[in-house]
């Protein structure tokens, strides 16, 4: 027997204290959950489960949900033998106009933000209401390379114009979007606006992020101009990500006992967990001494192997909690870093992002291949290479982490 009924889903709040709304279906003891797209305060959704005379916005909300529900119920009947499957391709028929871009974003989105990737759901959401307030109801069928020019050279002028690097932000999730509909036959191939003869995504200037390894010794011998305990531990925390492979902020966070083995740390970037889980890259870092002593200052005394490294997070924390922390952490660090940078006269922005590209310009001024820089990395981009390599060996790895401290003085 197949069930289904319109629940509010409590686990993420969104704006205004709202929670989605969701079609919730039932099958063989399998649950899953379809977005309706409408959200409510948990008052208004009782409201309305309570029946009775209601006010004109949520009696047309009502209305809605009924409607949705109906159509789901509709489909249900209609197929015997039932699967989820088929289901699922008949409702995204139903419940919204597929052709309009809108529809597709929205569904994309409600995935991102079921596997927590609340970062790319924020640059997807960006881009799509950039597209809105430029043409309202706007369908693939509508985005040829003229309208994405048309586009482009609105951005460049509106009222608050914007960089091409921002149009480039706003236009790679639009085309990720339009394979995603002719995929699923919205939208033919022949109609795909973008690449080389049509239109091409501008790439912004490549403004060069890293340090010099003079800059990066003066961080490493930096004194302390406050009693704040926080500015020497956001100038050791930058650093332990410059030695531990450009190791970013939330990754050190998220870094638990079990992660060291022997003397490397070894962990997948919660980055690429979701999307690699086919087959996930796990990065080696080799400790140095520095990251030793790093975490001797500034991490937790006593680890069991699930406790955190460093006391940024807690286990009793709820993933909002969690990225809220995360976040606070790293404005911190940043601001901290901004106050060194200036008292050691470095005109470069010193923020946790830099030294992720430091590690990866000494790495390469050393004489280190791109291959195994893009390995310790943990990217993927250069697929041609990276797919066939070998790993490379951990004592190749403890020879250049060696290199990430040339700028030290010599001993006396």
């Amino acid at each position: 027997m197949v069930t289904s009924t319109i629940i509010i889903d409590t686990r993420r709040e969104k704006k205004e204290g709202k929670y989605p709304l969701k079609l919730r279906v039932t099958y063989v003891r399998e649950v899953k959950y379809y977005p309706t797209y409408i959200d409510l305060l948990p008052k208004e959704y009782d409201r309305i489960n309570a029946g009775g005379k209601l006010p004109k916005a949520l009696k047309e909300v009502n209305e809605e949900l009924i409607s949705f529900q109906s159509n789901a119920n509709d489909i249900i009947k209609s197929l015997k033998p039932f699967s989820f499957v088929s289901f699922e391709r008949k409702l995204g028929q139903k419940s919204g106009d597929r052709g309009l871009v809108e529809t597709m974003y929205k569904e994309y989105l409600q995935q991102l933000r079921e596997q927590d990737r609340e970062n790319t759901a924020d640059s997807y959401q960006g881009g799509l209401t950039s597209l809105l307030s430029y043409r309202k109801n706007l369908r693939f069928n509508d985005i040829t390379p003229h309208f994405l020019n048309e586009y482009e050279q609105w951005m460049l002028r509106v009222e608050k114009p914007h960089s091409l690097t921002t149009v480039g932000i706003y236009l790679r999730p639009l085309r990720i979007i339009f394979n995603l509909a002719i995929a699923e036959g919205i939208v033919s191939r022949d109609q795909y606006p973008f690449g080389k003869g049509k239109y091409q995504i501008p790439i912004g200037k490549n403004i060069k992020k890293a340090l010099p390894l003079t800059d990066i010794g003066k961080i490493y011998y930096y004194e302390p101009v406050t009693r704040y305990p926080e500015e020497m531990r956001a100038r050791d925390l930058w650093l332990f990500s410059y030695f531990a492979s450009g190791m970013n902020m939330k990754d050190i966070a998220l870094l638990k006992e079990k992660h060291i083995d022997g003397e490397y740390i070894k962990f997948i970037r919660s980055k690429t967990k979701l999307t690699t889980r086919s087959n996930p890259q796990v990065i080696s870092v080799y400790m140095n001494a520095d990251m030793h002593r790093i975490i001797s200052r500034w991490g937790n005394p006593d680890r069991m192997p699930d406790d955190y490294i460093f006391p940024i997070l807690c286990a009793y924390l709820t993933n909002k909690q969690q990225k809220e922390r995360i976040k606070t952490f790293i404005k911190n660090v940043n601001a901290w870093m901004k106050d060194i940078a200036i008292s050691l006269e470095i005109s470069k922005p010193v923020t946790t992002y830099v030294a992720r590209h430091s590690f990866s310009t000494v790495l390469k001024r050393s004489g280190a291949s791109t291959e195994f820089i893009s390995e310790a990395l943990g990217h993927r981009d250069i697929k041609t290479t990276v797919s066939y390599l070998d790993s490379f060996e951990d004592e190749t790895k403890k020879q250049f982490s060696e290199k990430l401290s040339a700028f030290k003085k010599e001993p006396v």
